[in-house]
């Protein structure tokens, strides 16, 4: 089906789900005149969605697609110009979709946060999709816009200002009050179990270019841990008495930061050297939680499900940060800085911040601004198509989009 033909500018697939219904009220919410429609496995489900959004969604079609029936996949793919995801686990279901967009030409987006799931999607359809002339956007929520937006702000700020290339730079969670879904966690401490029993997928997570387009072409930086304990001053002189420790979404956000340097043509720069950390405060107590933090992630990858049965319960939630399993809405919050210093030794700070839980309704908030800049923003999307990242897909146009949603993205030089 030619572009011209597609009757729907978005379609939102697991609907009925509780982070699909939170993308399709924001969907409700959004400009007059967007055509959208609402997929999933039960049409008495979707219809109830429907209904639960009023008046401005009632004309919205249901499309009943299983994940398994590939002809309903891709008649889904080809009515729509757009294809949200929120079926996960996405390494058990996600696949399926993403070829019925490649195949289609119809652009994607997912909160897809799982190395191998995504480095999937790049070997088997990158090159379909950016054949069919397809973006293939993963990783649109908390995970990873705020890692992946701030550092393509940071460079563009300093592009401008002629202060060089991208070098160190550091992202920190400062404030975070929210949940993160149980599904999001049992990802990851299941991929953490399985890559320490298993050496090919443990050589994967371990490669801190694991989702190049080109390996070969990379720079070599010698070590860039995933996991480390700072203290503030040694990011920056603003983060005196701060302590920083482990972060676990670190493992993929960084990977995607620098798939994005990679598909812009190394335009961040080749001494780039990204990193993630969480803050731990400036108690007396905050040491010995960031060393704590360090130890119980770098464990966990490494010695897998026997050293994660020996943790205190709930531990390794913390380092998410906490609150698994339930949506603060509107009380939720989180901002994050990234700091870099260029080559020309200059220094530069990224701050997003949302209200909104990071875990829920903040995500769904992010996913449906990008669906909206994929759908609604093309003149001034990215020209490349294939397997991307939000900052190569959308950058420019979605830096100018988050506001409109309630994201506050501002950079700052410093002293």
């Amino acid at each position: 089906m030619g572009a011209g033909r597609r009757d729907l500018d978005i379609v939102l697939y697991g609907a009925t789900g509780f982070m699909g219904r939170l993308v399709a009220d924001y969907l409700a919410k959004s400009p007059a005149g967007l055509q959208i429609g609402l997929a999933g496995r039960s049409s008495a489900r979707l219809a109830a969605v429907r209904r639960s959004l009023g008046a401005a969604a009632e004309r919205w079609p249901v499309i009943v697609a299983e994940v398994t029936d590939r002809p309903a996949l891709q008649e889904m793919a080809a009515r729509a110009r757009v294809v949200i995801s929120t079926v996960g686990p996405y390494g058990r279901c996600g696949l399926p979709i993403v070829e019925a967009c490649a195949t289609a030409g119809t652009d994607y987006t997912d909160l897809a946060g799982e190395i191998p799931f995504v480095r999937a999607s790049i070997e088997r359809y990158h090159r379909l999709a950016a054949d069919n002339g397809a973006r293939i956007v993963h990783s649109c929520g908390f995970d990873s816009i705020p890692s992946d937006l701030n550092v393509f702000a940071l460079h563009r700020r300093t592009f401008a200002d002629a202060a060089g290339e991208l070098g160190d730079t550091t992202f920190v969670l400062r404030t975070y009050s929210g949940g993160c879904s149980a599904g999001s966690l049992q990802t990851m401490l299941d991929l953490m179990r399985t890559g320490a029993e298993n050496p090919a997928l443990r050589a994967v997570l371990d490669d801190p270019y694991s989702l190049s387009p080109d390996r070969g072409a990379e720079p070599e930086l010698g070590p860039q841990p995933d996991v480390e304990v700072r203290a503030g001053s040694e990011i920056a002189p603003e983060l005196t008495g701060l302590w920083t420790g482990g972060y676990l979404m670190a493992l993929y956000n960084t990977r995607c930061v620098r798939r994005s340097n990679a598909l812009l043509n190394w335009g961040y720069g080749r001494r780039l050297r990204y990193t993630e950390t969480l803050s731990m405060g400036s108690t007396v107590a905050a040491p010995m939680f960031a060393t704590l933090s360090g130890l119980t992630i770098t464990g966990a990858a490494r010695l897998g499900g026997t050293y994660l049965r020996l943790l205190p319960p709930g531990l390794l939630e913390t380092m998410l940060p906490a609150g698994a399993g339930f949506d603060q809405g509107d009380r939720g919050y989180y901002k994050v800085e990234t700091y870099t210093t260029t080559t020309r030794g200059q220094r530069y700070v990224a701050t997003m911040s949302q209200q909104g839980d990071p875990g829920y309704s903040a995500t769904a908030t992010l996913i449906g601004v990008s669906a909206l800049t994929l759908a609604r923003g093309r003149d001034r999307l990215a020209t490349q198509h294939g397997v991307l990242t939000p900052a190569a897909a959308m950058g420019d146009a979605l830096l100018e989009l988050l506001p409109t949603a309630g994201v506050a993205l501002h950079t700052a030089r410093l002293g």
